[in-house]
């Protein structure tokens, strides 16, 4: 590991290494307005959302790093109280980055990103029309972690009414495959968050996971399964017993197979296949057998989460092991 102490570094590289570390980020597209009427709108990815009850949320408009002036949403928020925080789809990212330009005070972003300000319910900054997820919000409070150049501004926000588009929802929760959001990464580098980026993680819903201390010690030492593979292991609600497993495995048809049927298999990431020919290797060649059941234990777990099945191939390849 290279130890960093950030005070022998400059300020520039103390953000390249927390941009870089700490991504994706979710971005906030920020509108607001001047005391005098005048439109900005800038985009942050140091943002989050920090509570329910009231729906708060934080971004920081943080000093410039060159000189520790404050930015134009900063003095605007401060002032008026209010703003409307947007997310960033992968269809507006474009405009977003032409709208984070630093341009004069006096310069509308909405007018510079061709972005399309419609009006807020109850906050005075416009909205954006591009974006599925609004929030009109006021500010709570400005907390100004201090006045040296890069130092951060928590500006701690609530929520006072939400607008998101109906199209983005699949069964009443908001779909990732369909709100195609971005995420900032180091540099000018972003991340898609839809398509083979996104991936789920089950948990147990009611139960808690019998962790790692409980998956059999002959899984969690073998040169099989991965970290993540042990976790997945670690997520269930409990370890099938032997009737379990039997029962399940029996009802997976015996195939007469060879070794290169199985890799033809593996490459199809088609596992079941890869249990029952490993099944037929088994009864020439045992501890090839074991690992190769073993081996579409995990093809199930990486290929589509199936603990069920990589359970019962898992135990059925020790069941063997001992017969």
């Amino acid at each position: 590991m290279r130890s960093i102490d950030p005070k022998q570094i400059t300020v520039r590289e103390v953000f390249k290494l927390m941009q870089g570390g700490i991504a994706p980020r979710p971005i906030a597209l920020v509108s607001t307005l001047s005391p005098d009427g005048i439109r900005n709108l800038s985009p942050f990815s140091f943002f989050n959302v920090m509570g329910g009850n009231p729906p708060t949320v934080v971004f920081s408009p943080s000093r410039r790093q060159r000189d520790g002036s404050l930015k134009d949403t900063y003095q605007n928020l401060v002032a008026t109280k209010e703003c409307v925080i947007q997310a960033v789809t992968h269809a507006m990212v474009q405009q977003v980055s032409l709208a984070s330009t630093e341009y004069p005070s006096d310069v509308d972003e909405f007018v510079k990103s061709g972005l399309t300000p419609i009006p807020s319910d109850i906050v005075k900054p416009p909205r954006v029309a591009e974006s599925p997820f609004q929030m009109e919000c006021v500010l709570r409070q400005m907390i100004n972690t201090s006045d040296k150049p890069g130092a951060g501004n928590l500006a701690i926000c609530e929520v006072v009414r939400f607008h998101v588009a109906e199209d983005i929802f699949n069964e009443n929760e908001i779909d990732p495959q369909l709100i195609d959001l971005v995420g900032r990464n180091s540099a000018d580098w972003y991340t898609r968050a839809s398509g083979a980026a996104i991936f789920y993680v089950k948990k147990p819903i009611d139960r808690r996971g019998i962790g790692f201390d409980q998956i059999p010690e002959f899984i969690r030492k073998s040169d099989i399964f991965s970290a993540n593979n042990l976790g997945q292991f670690g997520n269930c609600e409990k370890v099938p017993t032997s009737d379990e497993v039997r029962q399940y495995t029996d009802t997976l048809p015996a195939v007469d197979g060879d070794k290169s049927q199985f890799e033809r298999h593996s490459r199809l990431k088609d596992y079941r296949m890869m249990f029952q020919v490993a099944r037929s290797m088994a009864e020439r060649n045992r501890e090839e057998g074991v690992r190769m059941m073993q081996a579409a234990a995990k093809c199930a777990l990486d290929a589509n989460n199936d603990t069920e099945f990589a359970w019962s191939a898992a135990l059925y390849s020790q069941q063997v092991y001992r017969e």
